[in-house]
This record gives structure tokens, sequence and C-alpha cells, in this order.
């Protein structure tokens, strides 16, 4: 059981884990090892406090070397699941399930849009997980679609168990591998995404194509980079695509806190680090508050 779990890396994410970390707290830090796309694409930085026109490469370098100080560990994971447990949380992230008091989530601000049916489908044919999910389907008929080719490992694994895999890629170059796999159809595209899930009797039944070609499925596999916590966490209260917090980070669910873009604006990495440490000492309160830890300093 961990005290804590960090869902993203970046400046939010990476503030938290100092500042839980300085506090002994028992933590999982949750996210990519490059840190985030955001900062080490950036050309200049020159509005963070302390830190002239530095480079955004430069600005993630310096973000490894202080986790690398701290000796803080980011765990490469997607999280796929988010269940209430008693007072506690559990998370499945890709095949590994995890136990946490409490959540911070860091995740930045989610680019990908459901799909119209998506949300209500999830669990009734609709996974996010083919590892977790994929033997329910054995020999049955699915869907995947991806929008990075780094999910095809996934996709391969779906195709060496489903009868068939119509897959839709939402990136430009599908693998030549992948295309031989002889259980697998490559249909659909950027421009020939998934416009709609259907189901019947409250299962999915199939997908349509934006040019109107209906799939017959049994299941639907989205892989993506990311999820939106309204996915996840269906009760977690959020408004205009940003997570709603008070002025400790907490979200209107008991445990969760919510720091950096994923709250929203101003996008900005100050504005970022400094939630995140506000995060972090609301989730020592908490912890005191349930259980006798010792307070935030």
């Amino acid at each position: 059981m961990f005290d804590t779990v960090i869902i993203g890396s970046g400046p939010a994410g990476l503030s938290a884990a100092l500042t839980l970390k300085a506090h002994d707290k028992n933590l999982l830090w949750i996210g990519s090892k490059e840190v985030s796309d955001k900062v080490k694409l950036a050309e200049k930085i020159s509005n963070y406090p302390g830190l002239i026109d530095i480079s955004g490469e430069d600005f993630a370098k310096a973000f490894h070397a202080q986790a690398e100080a701290a000796g803080l560990t980011v765990t490469e994971h997607m999280v796929n699941s988010v269940l209430l447990n008693g007072e506690s949380y559990a998370l499945l992230a890709g095949s590994d399930y995890y136990e946490t008091k409490t959540i911070i989530l860091a995740t930045g601000v989610v680019q990908s849009a459901t799909i119209p049916g998506e949300t209500d489908l999830v669990g009734r044919g609709v996974s996010y997980c083919a590892t977790c999910d994929g033997g329910l389907y054995r020999g049955k008929e699915i869907v995947a679609i991806s929008n990075n080719v780094g999910f095809e490992a996934e996709v391969e694994y779906l195709a060496e168990i489903a009868k068939k895999v119509y897959y839709i890629p939402l990136y430009r170059e599908v693998s030549e591998s992948l295309r031989q796999q002889p259980s697998v159809d490559v249909v659909g595209d950027l421009k020939n995404p998934v416009v709609k899930m259907r189901s019947e009797d409250g299962r999915l039944r199939g997908v349509t194509l934006k040019d109107g070609t209906e799939i017959a499925a049994d299941g639907c596999f989205v892989l993506r980079d990311s999820m939106s916590m309204a996915t996840l966490l269906p009760d977690l209260k959020v408004e205009g695509g940003h997570i709603e917090v008070d002025r400790g980070m907490r979200t209107n669910l008991p445990g969760v806190f919510a720091a950096g873009d994923c709250t929203g604006r101003p996008y900005q990495y100050a504005k970022a680090v400094g939630e995140g440490n506000v995060a972090a000492h609301s989730v020592i309160a908490y912890l005191h508050e349930k259980g006798g830890a010792a307070e935030s300093r």
C-alpha cells in the first residue's frame, strides 16, 4: 500500500514527488522517463523565476538530475483503471496492480477526445489494455485503435489470440511486420477514423468510420498515449476539460488531488510547480488526519 501515487512526470509531478520524498512518504511515481514533451520541446523558457532564457532541453535535463539526486524513479506505465477500494484506491497500470491511500493527478492537458459512445461502453466491450483484457476476446473479431506506433506490440499480441483484428492507426506509418499479420486488416486512418461506437443491449457491437463504413466487432481496444481522468474516474468533477480543485488542490473525491495544466490555465511551468508542491502538502495533511502520519513541515 503506497501513501500516494503521482500520475504524471512533468513539472507538477516532479514538484509533488520531491516534496513527498523529503517527507519520507512511500510513493509511486507513474509517467514518462522523458519527463514532459512540452518541456523538452520548448525552444526557450523566459518566465521561470531564477532561470534566464533556458532551453526546454536543458530544463528537462535539470529535472532528470534533480529527480536522480533525490532518489526518485519514474515507473513507465499507462494507468488503465482507478477504483475506490474502501478508503483507498486500486490502480491497474498495464498488467500491474497497485493500492494507494491517495492520488495526485498531474497529467497535463489530455488532448485525446473520447469517441461518441466510448465512455458508456468501458467494461462492456471497450478496453484500454490489450494484455489485461485480450484474453476475453480469444477467437473473436475486434477493433483496435491507436494513435502511436509504440502500441503496435499490443496489437500484435491481440492478433495472436483474436480471430480478426480491424486496425485503425491514427498515425502515418504502420510497420510492415504488423501489415503482414494474417489476422490483421488495416482499415481507416487519420482521414477516416472511428466516429462512433455502436451498441446494443448495453454492449459494444461495432464501430462506424467517418466514410460511413460499419465494422461489426465483439470488442474495441483504444490504445492512447494518455487518457482523460474523467474516463478513469467518472465521479471526478471536471469543468471545461479541466479538473476542479480548491486552494489545496483537492478534488471532489476524497484523497484525490490534482496539479498543473490539468487544473486549468495558465499553462505555465511556475504555476504547475507551485501547485505540485501545494498538492503534496495537502496529501501529507490528509494522511496525518487519517492515520496519524507526520504533519507537513
